[in-house]
Formats: C-alpha cells, sequence, structure tokens
C-alpha cells in the first residue's frame, strides 16, 4: 500500500472516531462543574457559570435585575432545558421579565450570567457585593 493510501485511510479513521465521540458526547443546557473552593455549582452549555441575586429574594422569584444591571448580569434563558443526570426538572422553571423577556430558574430563584465571566469557568461574580452567588444545586434553598 503507498504511503498516500495508508494516510488518507488513518485520516478516514480519525474522522469516524472523532464523529463516534463527538455523537456520544451529550448535550446540555445546565449542568453543574466543580471547584475546589465553591464546590458545584451550576453552569450553562457553554459550562459559563450561573448566578443567583440575593435581592431577588424580596420579589418572591421576580427578577429585580433591569437596566445596567441586566446589561452586566445578563438574564439567563434556555428555551429547551436539557439537564445532567444529577439535576431535577423540577428545580427548574420560566418566569417573564417585566421588560417580557423569559429568564430560567432554579428553585425559583432567576439565574444570570456574569458578563465579565471571559470564559467557561470563570466565577469572577460570586460574591460581588455580598449579593451575588454561584448556585450550589445541592444546598440551594427554594426561594419560594
Amino acid at each position: 500500500m503507498s504511503k498516500i493510501h495508508s494516510t488518507v485511510i488513518l485520516f478516514l479513521a480519525a474522522l469516524v472516531l472523532s464523529i463516534s465521540i463527538f455523537a456520544l458526547a451529550e448535550s446540555y443546557t445546565v449542568k453543574t462543574s466543580s471547584d475546589k473552593f465553591l464546590g458545584n455549582y451550576l453552569v450553562n452549555q457553554s459550562d459559563f457559570t450561573l448566578y443567583y441575586f440575593q435581592n431577588d429574594s424580596a420579589a418572591n422569584g421576580a427578577s429585580t435585575c433591569y437596566g445596567e444591571c441586566a446589561a452586566l448580569w445578563t438574564p439567563f434563558y434556555a428555551s429547551n432545558l436539557s439537564l445532567s443526570d444529577n439535576l431535577r426538572q423540577i428545580d427548574f422553571g420560566v418566569i417573564t421579565r417585566t421588560d417580557g423577556r423569559k429568564q430560567t430558574t432554579f428553585k425559583s430563584w432567576p439565574l444570570y450570567q456574569y458578563r465579565k465571566d471571559i470564559g467557561p469557568g470563570f466565577t469572577k461574580g460570586n460574591g460581588i457585593d455580598g449579593i451575588w452567588h454561584v448556585i450550589d444545586p445541592d444546598n440551594q434553598p427554594q426561594l419560594i
């Protein structure tokens, strides 16, 4: 067999293997990540951290983050929620914000992403002003 044929066969085998592995990888819109200091916390499909806003507790599950707040803390919404096995569908919901946009909730807490988290795994928003926190799926209290 010529060197060209061997190279083509190896390339095709690698392509088939990579397609098979890709097909086996599960896609979630919300899953958990882990950090040695923070423990487990929720992330979106791209591994960007999801947060809750402590001030939302006064609004009984409604978002209180609008305007400049919402520009920095983007409301998270997934229309077709797909969860990793360690999360329960019953803990998630959807609210309609006063601006008409939808927002995904976890245990009735509206979920947000922090614009300054510049990549997957960043948790720069945790603890800001003592009112923004990562979501610990095992210990997050029900809001309502």
